[in-house]
């Protein structure tokens, strides 16, 4: 056994008692006489994982041990972020970098942590990150787009959904002051009405500050319907959440109005450290952006024209806590591809619907906060003025997104993207 189990298995002795103590309870949800979420709530929160494993390897037969080892506060992880707690799933992380950015809100050198089970990610994101460090940096800006919540109410006919839609835009201040008094970090920036017959949809969109902000715009909906705008419109709303959000969908709307965050960010190669770092040449580059990135996309009937952003947001997202789910957000975009001369090129990405946050929800746990401290983007540490923080997180990740397009573009371009899988994904060594 090595320091680090033995380390852990203390731990584990330390905190939980022995199986004989929970055996009343753990027959109980074997024999169905509980269920998962009915344990005696003066249990701690660790006692009640361990006797939720027990039961499910009785049930199931699977040995669930390795879920028992964790570093964050299971009081806190099994009251604010996951119900019916039994553990933790663990994924390795991966450092890339450093990685200059050049940004209103990040200025810096980087080290980018990403979680994945990918091998090969996190080093071709490093490559990248050579080759942007060659190049002296990149430039990259991020701007609130504003989140949003959009609840669907209905009407007798148009006239009724028009009026509503007058009303809203009369009584925007008074939503405004309801908005801000269910939480003094949101501020109601604007309302998107649209209609279709019968049913009016009305987008709200916040300022959130550092948060993501989703759960904060959903209260501050909620209260906006209940107290107002159904009382004194007589429009009953249908659903809190309409669809025309667009949250956690691929969307076209989130595209062309953004959501969240609004990233972009570009750099300028010479032919040189295209050659030389990324192993291919700018007219190789261009081709592959113009079959691949435009015309592959448009055959496939796809809303993101890009390499993978998708790899490198979720494995940022997981690693600075954010909410996994947004990645079919994030990874929407354009990578854009031009020449410059004699033989240099011009790479940027878009990222026009970034949901991401620098506090609550995941990022209070104690790794995603420690992979926050290593970007400098924790707010109760990085100095920054409020908002700044998640501004700076989205500068940060833009700047890795575009050197993970660089380097799998440049491996697609140099047909080298199988030898390196198999290389680092396999272990296979290849000439």
């Amino acid at each position: 056994m090595g320091a680090d189990d033995a380390a852990r298995g203390a731990l584990m002795t330390k905190e939980t008692p022995e199986k004989d103590t929970f055996e009343p309870l753990v027959r109980a949800l074997v024999a169905g006489e509980r269920r998962l979420h009915e344990l005696p709530g003066d249990l701690a929160a660790d006692e009640a994982a361990r006797i939720r494993r027990l039961a499910l390897e009785e049930i199931t037969g699977a040995d669930l041990t390795s879920l028992g080892t964790y570093s964050f506060s299971a009081a806190t992880a099994s009251t604010r972020h996951c119900e019916n707690f039994v553990g933790a799933a663990h994924i390795p992380i991966g450092v890339a970098g450093p990685l200059p950015v050049k940004g209103r809100f990040a200025a810096g050198d980087f080290y980018i942590p990403l979680a994945t089970t990918e091998g090969a990610l996190v080093a071709s994101v490093n490559r990248g990150c050579a080759a942007l460090r060659r190049a002296g940096g990149v430039t990259a800006l991020a701007e609130n787009a504003g989140i949003t919540r959009a609840p669907a109410f209905r009407t007798a006919g148009i006239a009724e959904s028009h009026a509503l839609v007058a009303w809203v835009r009369k009584n925007f201040d008074r939503l405004a002051d309801v908005a801000r008094k269910s939480d003094p970090f949101l501020r109601l920036i604007d309302v998107e009405p649209h209609i279709m017959g019968t049913t009016v949809y009305l987008r709200f969109i916040f300022d959130t500050g550092d948060a993501m902000g989703m759960n904060m715009a959903t209260i501050a909906c909620d209260r906006m319907v209940r107290d107002v705008i159904s009382p004194e419109t007589g429009a009953p709303c249908l659903a809190l959440s309409g669809n025309f959000c667009v949250d956690k969908k691929p969307a076209m709307l989130n595209i062309l109005r953004g959501r969240g965050r609004r990233i972009s960010a570009e750099v300028t190669l010479s032919g040189e450290i295209v050659r030389e770092v990324l192993k291919t040449t700018t007219a190789a580059l261009l081709e592959v952006h113009a079959r691949k990135i435009l015309l592959g996309s448009i055959a496939a009937g796809a809303l993101g024209f890009n390499a993978h952003f998708a790899n490198v947001v979720a494995a940022f997202f997981l690693a600075t806590g954010q909410d996994a789910a947004h990645v079919s957000e994030g990874a929407l975009g354009i990578t854009i591809v031009e020449r410059r001369e004699p033989d240099g090129a011009y790479v940027a990405v878009q990222m026009p619907d970034v949901p991401l946050a620098a506090i609550g929800g995941g990022t209070g746990l104690a790794t995603q906060k420690a992979a926050l401290r290593l970007l400098g983007v924790d707010p109760a540490s990085s100095g920054r003025a409020p908002g700044e923080s998640a501004l700076a997180l989205a500068e940060i990740l833009g700047a890795a997104v575009l050197a993970g397009e660089l380097s799998l573009l440049s491996a697609l371009a140099s047909s080298d993207l199988a030898n390196a899988h198999l290389a680092l994904a396999r272990g296979v060594q290849t000439k």
